[in-house]
């Protein structure tokens, strides 16, 4: 009898293979999640974009006079529209990306949550991932992480896929303020009501936040695609289907953003980012009144510019764009 040897039936895969192997995945694997790399421009007209809870609610402002939006009310307001089962966004939102299952769609850092309920959820699968239970209940904790503090858990807080940068504005920003009344009181005894100061808003404001998926952390947190093509379809509707009494007039100009043609990066998201950001045009240093006064760079102007000075790749060879704002 003769034995063959496996090794003449079977090519033996040498690291160069296997690196060409990964590279294919990377690259034609179209459930994956995708690299991104984004920045949203947005421009606020007399509203608070976001208050500074340490200065009475005032818009967040910089030493430099520059405003600021923290990237915890970013991700707030996208929350909210997948809480908001009953709204227009989100049947919008589930008969285009074909949802059929809303159970998997529930949202971990909302009131009233059983947090019992949700340590038992969280209990750690081999490798470090996040409990299957939490895993098929939770579409902000496998897209940004679980920041649900469980007490005892060998690891408190964990890095998800998206992530927002702080936004900040262009120009310096005026602050408004003025004080609102109420013909009934608000107070015992009172017959009328005055809020001194109690509207804070910027006067006009253009705010560039940059953001970013990092399909590194998908298997750890159980993100899927279908979680990120949510959280992209949700952008243009961050704030005109969150509106409140401070925050009436914000508008996301746009949405760029860059899927890597590579999962590990096919450019510097710096590069991207500079080469998108907004600019005005005359006096930098002043505040603005209107969004005419703004440079606007847009993805035909720069597909076909180099990434880098003296670099033969140009942006448009590294990926597909797409402006979710439109």
């Amino acid at each position: 009898m003769t034995v063959s040897n496996n090794n003449d039936r079977v090519p033996r895969i040498t690291g160069r293979t296997k690196l060409r192997r990964i590279r294919h995945f990377l690259t034609n694997n179209n459930d994956r999640v995708p690299r991104i790399t984004g920045l949203l421009v947005l421009e606020v007209r007399k509203s608070n974009p976001n208050g500074d809870p340490e200065r009475e609610s005032s818009p967040r402002q910089r030493p430099d006079r520059k405003g600021e939006i923290s990237p915890v009310s970013i991700k707030r307001k996208l929350r909210d529209l997948v809480l908001e089962k009953e709204g227009v966004v989100w049947a919008a939102a589930k008969g285009t990306l074909k949802i059929g299952d809303d159970t998997r769609f529930q949202i971990l850092e909302s009131r009233g949550r059983d947090r019992s309920a949700i340590i038992k959820q969280l209990a750690e699968l081999p490798g470090g991932r996040l409990g299957q239970a939490f895993i098929d209940a939770y579409w902000d904790g496998r897209l940004f992480g679980n920041t649900f503090l469980e007490e005892g858990g060998s690891n408190t807080i964990r890095s998800g896929v998206a992530h927002f940068g702080v936004g900040v504005s262009v120009a310096p920003i005026d602050i408004e303020f003025s004080t609102w009344t109420s013909k009934s009181g608000v107070e015992s005894g009172k017959d009328r009501g005055m809020a001194p100061m109690g509207f804070r808003v910027v006067k006009h404001g253009v705010y560039a936040v940059p953001f970013f998926v990092n399909p590194n952390a998908a298997h750890k947190t159980g993100c899927t695609k279908l979680d990120v093509d949510l959280m992209l379809g949700l952008l243009k509707y961050a704030y005109s289907n969150t509106l409140s009494v401070v925050r009436s007039m914000v508008e996301v100009v746009h949405a760029h953003t860059l899927e890597h043609a590579n999962s590990a990066g096919s450019v510097s998201d710096f590069a991207f980012i500079d080469a998108l950001a907004p600019s005005k045009r005359k006096d930098p240093g002043e505040p603005s009144n209107d969004l005419s006064e703004y440079l606007l760079p847009s993805w035909d102007k720069i597909k076909d510019q180099p990434v880098r000075s003296g670099s033969s790749k140009t942006f448009a060879d590294c990926g597909k764009y797409t402006d979710y704002a439109l």
